[in-house]
């Protein structure tokens, strides 16, 4: 799946784009361009894919991504489904406009040091990206020139954290991920619609018109995942979803996520998030009910750490059904 490039038009009257995107949908748009990139997403929930990183997104995503590195976005849920639109605003600025402000303004060095780290790309805690959405907001509303000062004090603050994680290994560049954009669009669509369902490849030849091994090799290249492997990732977010935002039984949990009965969910969970479904759940509801920390249990136990991808690559050799 080749990304495809970008080619941002930064109008001759301003230094850095800014974009208020409302959409019915993120879908898939496998994409890179020159510039950085600072993404804050709100009253969405789906899949965030940057670099080789593939992680569950929702209210509060804000996200640093460094020059040419691919990236999308593929939205699942509102939110607030009152709202009818999923929301992102969306800073492009260049190295070249950096390294200007940074000639004339030496007082901005620090904020070199992030946009360093964010080669690999950032995610910064839904914490923080909360306690700046005021500042993301009102961003729409001011003229260029206010604009302009209130996303330097953005970058400034961002360059004064320590509450983010880098995103992708570094190993995956716009010129070495696999071709056809549409054809994986096309899977990923499918596999989003039908992971509750037992994994078949044969709707998906018919799909795409290739074969399973072709479209196994295509889905690995692109995503270092198996298919097996990456359904086992969309269950197992899912189950963290239900388990986490509703009070729902373990059999009912299981039946929506795609696995047969609630003994095989509980074993694929424990494997995958080292401790049954019950203990998981009433961690983030004790979570829930502390003053300290409620959302950083929440955003801990909801992304898929390495080791956790590392353990769904396990729990798919024995088999997901």
């Amino acid at each position: 799946m080749k990304p495809w490039f970008e080619n941002l038009s930064i109008p001759p009257d301003r230094s850095w784009l800014l974009f208020d995107r409302q959409l019915p949908e993120f879908s898939f748009n496998w994409h890179y361009h020159p510039q950085y990139e600072l993404t804050y997403t709100l009253n969405s929930e789906g899949l965030r894919f940057v670099g080789d990183s593939v992680e569950a997104y929702g209210q509060n995503d804000l996200v640093l991504i460094g020059p040419n590195l691919p990236h999308a976005w593929l939205s699942r849920s509102l939110i607030d489904a009152n709202q009818h639109h999923h929301h992102a605003i969306v800073c492009w600025f260049s190295q070249e406009w950096v390294n200007s402000l940074l000639s004339f303004m030496p007082e901005l060095k620090n904020i070199q040091s992030i946009l360093a780290k964010a080669r690999r790309g950032l995610h910064f805690s839904p914490e923080l990206a909360a306690s700046m959405s005021d500042d993301f907001l009102q961003l729409r509303a001011l003229p260029p020139e206010e604009q302009l000062f209130s996303f330097l004090k953005i970058l400034l603050r961002l360059s004064q954290t320590s509450a983010y994680m880098p995103l992708s290994t570094g190993r995956i560049s716009h010129d070495v991920i696999a071709k056809d954009r549409l054809r994986m669009e096309r899977i990923l669509t499918w596999l989003h619609d039908h992971y509750d369902a037992p994994l078949r490849l044969a709707p998906l030849t018919k799909l795409v018109h290739l074969t399973d091994s072709q479209i196994q090799r295509i889905f690995k290249r692109s995503t270092h995942m198996s298919i097996s492997q990456y359904i086992a990732h969309l269950r197992l977010e899912k189950s963290c979803q239900l388990l986490s935002q509703t009070d729902l039984p373990l059999n009912h949990i299981a039946l929506k996520c795609g696995f047969s009965d609630a003994a095989h969910f509980s074993r694929q969970f424990r494997l995958l998030k080292n401790m049954p479904p019950s203990h998981y759940r009433a961690q983030f509801h004790h979570s829930e009910r502390s003053e300290r920390g409620d959302q950083r249990l929440s955003h801990k136990a909801l992304h898929t750490t390495e080791t956790e991808l590392n353990a769904i690559k396990d729990a798919a050799k024995t088999g997901v059904r």
